[in-house]
Formats: C-alpha cells, sequence, structure tokens
C-alpha cells in the first residue's frame, strides 16, 4: 500500500508550477463527445481522475493520441457507445458529467451511480431535474442511471440548490438542445467559466457563465477545437497553505490571482504576506498565525475544498478560530486523525472550534477523502518528528505529483 513519508519542521521555500484544473479537467473531456470531431485539450493535469476519464472516452470509441504529458488530441468522430462501464465510473464521482455530454450528443447515456470521495450525500436529483426539463426520461436499475430522450428542447430551469455537477451537467446537455434554455440560481464557480469558453470554442452559444444565470441558445452542431484548461485553484491554494503553516517563502507559477481571492484574503487575515503577479503569486509568513473565522460558501465565497487545508492551519494559530462547513457534511472526518498529532478541535453539528496549540508531533494518520488527505500531508509538513499518510490513492485524484512539488 503507497504512503507519504512526511519529515516535518522544515519551512517550505522555493517555486511551484501550478497544474490545470481538476475540476475543470473532467467536464471538458466528457464535452469532447459534443463535438463529434478532433479536440485538442492542452493543461490536462497528471491525476487518476483525468487518466479514469481518458479511459472512459476511449472505451466508448474516442481515438486518444498523446501529444505531451499534459496535452491530449482526443477523436470523438467515430463514437459508438453510450453507455460508461461500471467499474470506471464508481472510480469517480465527475463521471456523470459523461450523461450530459452523451445525452447532448445521442439522445441517450448510461453511468454508474457515481463514486470518488464520501463527503455525505451528494444527489444527482439537480441534474436529473434539468435533463427532464429539457425532454428526457430517467430510470435507475441495477446501480445504472439512464437518460433518454426523443429529442431535446430548450427549457428554463431554476435550481433549487447552488449545485456546481448539475450546473456543468445541464451545460453539456444544453448546447444542442432545441431553442434556448435558461439555467437560474447557478454556481459560479471559475471551472463552470472554463467549461462555457470551451463549449464557445466548439461553436457552441452560452452565455453569462460566472453569474447566477446562464443562457444557452442550441446549435445545430459543434466542431473540434484547441484548448488550454485553466490552473487549478485549490492545487494552488493548498501550496499556499503550505507554505503558510511552516512559515515558509513560496512563489506559486501559472496561477490567476483573481480565482484566489477568496483563499488570499482569509491568508492575509491569518498574517501572511501575498504579493500578486500577471499569473504568479508569492506568499511568505513571518510572524505568528492569528486566529481567523472561515464558512464556506459557493464561489466567490471561500470554497468547500480549501476548508480542510485551511483548518489545519488554523489548528497551529495564536488563539480560537472558528470554521462553519455549509456545503458537505461529511467533511470534518480529518478532525480525527489531526487530534493525533496534537491539535485541539471540536466539532458541534457543522462548526469546527479549534484553539490554537504550539506544535504538531508526527503520527500514523489515514487519509478519509481528496482535500482531507492533502490537508494531513500539510499538517505534516508542519508537525515535529514523522508523520506517516496512509490511503493517498484519494489524494492523487486531484494532485500532480504531490510528493515531488512539496520535495
Amino acid at each position: 500500500m503507497e504512503k507519504f513519508v512526511i519529515h516535518g519542521g522544515k519551512p517550505l521555500n522555493g517555486d511551484v508550477v501550478i497544474g490545470g484544473a481538476k475540476n475543470a479537467a473532467v467536464a471538458i473531456l466528457p464535452a469532447t463527445i459534443l463535438a463529434a470531431d478532433k479536440c485538442t485539450i492542452e493543461n490536462l493535469p497528471c491525476i487518476s481522475d483525468v487518466m479514469a476519464s481518458l479511459q472512459i472516452l476511449s472505451e466508448l470509441g474516442a481515438s486518444i493520441r498523446m501529444i505531451s504529458k499534459s496535452t491530449y488530441e482526443i477523436d470523438t468522430t467515430h463514437l459508438n457507445c453510450t453507455e460508461v462501464s461500471n467499474e470506471l465510473s464508481r472510480q469517480m464521482r465527475a463521471s456523470y458529467y459523461f450523461l450530459g455530454a452523451l445525452l447532448g450528443r445521442f439522445g441517450a447515456g448510461q453511468v454508474a451511480m457515481p463514486g470518488g470521495c464520501n463527503l455525505g450525500p451528494r444527489p444527482i436529483d439537480q441534474h436529473l431535474k434539468a435533463f427532464t426539463a429539457m425532454g428526457a426520461d430517467d430510470s435507475v436499475e441495477y446501480g445504472m442511471i439512464r437518460v433518454r430522450a426523443e429529442h431535446l428542447t430548450g427549457s428554463h430551469i431554476f435550481f433549487d440548490t447552488v449545485s456546481v455537477g448539475a450546473t456543468m451537467n445541464a451545460m453539456l446537455a444544453a448546447v444542442k438542445a432545441e431553442g434556448l434554455t435558461i439555467l437560474e440560481n447557478v454556481a459560479r464557480e471559475p471551472h463552470v467559466v472554463d467549461l462555457a469558453n470551451c463549449l464557445n470554442m466548439m461553436g457552441a452559444d452560452v452565455h453569462g457563465a460566472g453569474t447566477d444565470v446562464i443562457k444557452i441558445r442550441g446549435v445545430k452542431q459543434l466542431h473540434g477545437c484547441s484548448y488550454s484548461i485553466i490552473p487549478d485553484q485549490i492545487e494552488a491554494g493548498s501550496y499556499m497553505v503550505g507554505a503558510a503553516i511552516t512559515g515558509g517563502d513560496v512563489t506559486l507559477h501559472n496561477v490567476i490571482p483573481k480565482h484566489m481571492e477568496p483563499i488570499t484574503a482569509k491568508l492575509r487575515a491569518a498574517g501572511c504576506e501575498v504579493t500578486e503577479y500577471d499569473d504568479a503569486m508569492r506568499i511568505v509568513r513571518h510572524g505568528a498565525i492569528h486566529p481567523v473565522k472561515i464558512k464556506t460558501m459557493p464561489h466567490p465565497g471561500f470554497p468547500t475544498d480549501m476548508q480542510p487545508q485551511m483548518a489545519v492551519t488554523l489548528a497551529l494559530a495564536n488563539g480560537t478560530s472558528m470554521v462553519t462547513e455549509s456545503i458537505f457534511e461529511n467533511r470534518f472526518k480529518y478532525v480525527d486523525e489531526l487530534t493525533r498529532m496534537g491539535a485541539q478541535v471540536k466539532v458541534e453539528s457543522n462548526i469546527a472550534i479549534i484553539t490554537g496549540v504550539e506544535k504538531f508531533t508526527g503520527a500514523r494518520v489515514s487519509a478519509p477523502d481528496l482535500r482531507a488527505g492533502a490537508a494531513l500531508v500539510i499538517a505534516g509538513l508542519a508537525a515535529e518528528g514523522i508523520t506517516i499518510v496512509d490511503d493517498i490513492y484519494y489524494i492523487e485524484r486531484g494532485y500532480e505529483h504531490f510528493e515531488k512539488k512539496l520535495a
């Protein structure tokens, strides 16, 4: 079993290049199905979720050519299958984007109930609500979700909750539907905008991504394109936090500082100096870590995917911090592991009250999910002695060469 062994207590210093955004890549790869043509996708992160997406495309009949380690040419002209295999779709949560893409192109799609990290109930009812509004029928049989439509027509859809997955899946299904689709109460994350930009490069007509209303006028046909994925906001945030917790000095390259604003604001409040350049950022911490209050919110609020990493940092703050998790109910599963390292955290419902301690000490811990796993590695960087993190396959779902970049 693979594990990370961390000799802690050294500040992170130096430069790190941020890879492409996982949450954009896992929607843009299925979007290539809609082109029925050759697409070249650049800045793909080398992570297990991306490899699984490429394998699904290949099994559906796409021909895939690797141009460089982060660039792939994907030809979906002769796709001949609308069913994603059970085994592959259960490997990652984002396999559900194949439903929207297959429905948009063929009027049918089938995917297993999604897998990935166990963060509590993450229903796909809002995805199915959008498909139904456009004229599709859905059914769940033997753990597989099937969607089918004779004809997709534009519709006015208001989402009951703000959902990144449902927003992006509805966009994939709507770009070839007849007429106008209006999506309201949608997610505004950078990766939603990235998907819209990619679809528009293929000839789609998508407006309003990044606001809470997206309008999509259906087109008859899409075509191939070359597209470069945005840098990963959460990977960048994780290295920023690594510099903060260890009292280091780290410069990030290939970042969009605007996307980092919610994270930057909290790190500055915690006593860090953050300098922004065009496509780079430098983070330095000299003094003590200050306590901060954080509440996770949909974009442009503080991202839930950065909550564990930030909470770990605040566990070494000079005072008491409060972290409120308003997106996923199981996001505090790392707390038990962190207390083995000496942290003082009390969880009440969806609030963690964190009393800062002077230091962590190394321990053997297990990654309960992707972001919590990264947070435990970050805790290990600041701990005295040796920390061993088990179950690192979770971390490999979202961080490219994590150990090499940290080293």
